[in-house]
């Protein structure tokens, strides 16, 4: 899965900085900027924060969007938490399938630039947390749907986002052992030269296809893992720099 992250302003605007000149980068700065919970060094999906991501409809200048996808089609605030918790992530196998995620599959795709993501050991009856990230410490690109909903309550638009996961690799099975899930997963995290064809528009079933077999998990020698201190309970630091320090636990050095 890939519920607990890290980015950081700098990491969202990478995409951003390829194409566009210097004023643009400074006009996100000021406008969209204010409008994330930047910098996350640990966020989980449950708060639901407000982070940068590239649509297929902008695929160069980002938008403001929340974590947590709520379809177009909800009917009010009382579904849309309902939803909410349920569509941080979304099996990339089922995509095209499931209500929340087809329409979104089919038209809405985006990109989400993330120094990586943690996720939980267990071992012993205990759980470890592990910080995954790029072996060069590269951003990873974090392939998601989007959608916009506009609250019929409110009339206020709200526009969120999921992220497509995958099977897991190798590295990723030895860590993301939770004997309560069928199968390991991971984000699915889209090479660099694969990232354009992720946020290509569909019109035809071959396209279609072509999305679906773009959905593997990264090769387990592009990335690196170490645990880091607790996230979750009393001993959890917070949003601060150091939670994702590589610390040492004894029972893990033991096995």
């Amino acid at each position: 899965m890939c519920y607990d992250i890290k980015t950081s302003l700098e990491t969202q605007l990478k995409r951003a900085e390829k194409d566009q000149d210097l004023q643009t980068i400074a006009d996100i700065r000021e406008r969209l900027a204010p409008l994330t919970d930047l910098p996350l060094h640990h966020a989980s999906g449950f708060t639901h924060p407000d982070l940068l991501i590239y649509t297929d409809s902008s695929p160069h200048f980002p938008e403001v969007a929340t974590w947590g996808l709520v379809p177009h089609w909800t009917k009010d605030s009382e579904q849309q938490k309902k939803l909410w918790n349920a569509t941080l992530n979304a099996r990339g196998e089922t995509i095209f399938e499931k209500p929340a995620f087809r329409d979104a599959a089919q038209h809405q795709r985006c990109i989400i630039y993330v120094d990586g993501f943690y996720e939980h050991h267990h071992q012993a009856g205990k759980t470890y947390p592990f910080f995954i990230q790029h072996k060069e410490k590269q951003p990873l690109a974090l392939a998601g749907l989007w959608s916009e909903w506009r609250n019929p309550e409110t009339k206020g638009l709200l526009r969120s986002f999921t992220i497509v996961t995958t099977e897991a690799n190798p590295l990723m099975q030895r860590i993301h052992n939770n004997p309560k899930l069928k199968a390991p997963r991971m984000p699915f995290i889209i090479p660099q030269e694969l990232e354009e064809a992720w946020l290509k528009p569909i019109s035809t079933d071959a396209d279609k296809e072509g999305i679906q077999k773009l959905i593997a998990p990264l090769p387990d020698e592009e990335l690196i893992a170490y645990p880091v201190a607790r996230l979750r309970g009393t001993k959890y630091q917070g949003n601060v720099p150091g939670v994702s320090d590589e610390v040492t636990y004894a029972a893990l050095i033991a096995s």
